[in-house]
């Protein structure tokens, strides 16, 4: 699998068990080549503006994407797994959208600049 793949992945449910899930291979991680990916879901009106990013037909990325659907890729559904572990690949996202979901996750969790305090 590759970085921008969207694959099928058993992905764990809030419910509990999981759920085989379309998902975005977002890294590749160390030391083990396992892989950092973010769920997809239909359920639109769950978006975190700025955060998610939702795909569909008036995409360009749309059509190779694999996905039946419009769409959510949901950066606050994260998870690391190995990649035997995947079912395959269906599609792939563009590159341009790859490297905005990275820089959003990476923006999230930079800390935020501490509060300059007054001179004495």
């Amino acid at each position: 699998m590759n970085e921008s793949d969207v694959v099928l992945a058993p992905l764990p449910q809030a419910a509990g068990p999981t759920k085989n899930r379309p998902a975005i291979v977002l890294r590749t991680m160390p030391p083990y080549g396992d892989l950092l990916v973010c769920g997809v879901s239909t359920q639109l009106r769950q978006e975190v503006a700025g955060f998610d990013d939702p795909i569909g037909p008036g995409d360009p990325d749309y059509g190779p994407s694999g996905l039946k659907a419009p769409s959510l890729i949901r950066l606050g559904f994260l998870a690391v797994l190995p990649a035997t572990g995947l079912l395959g690949a269906i599609g792939t996202i563009s590159k341009k959208r790859h490297e905005r979901l990275l820089d959003r996750l990476c923006n999230y969790l930079r800390p935020a600049p501490a509060a300059q305090k007054p001179s004495p």
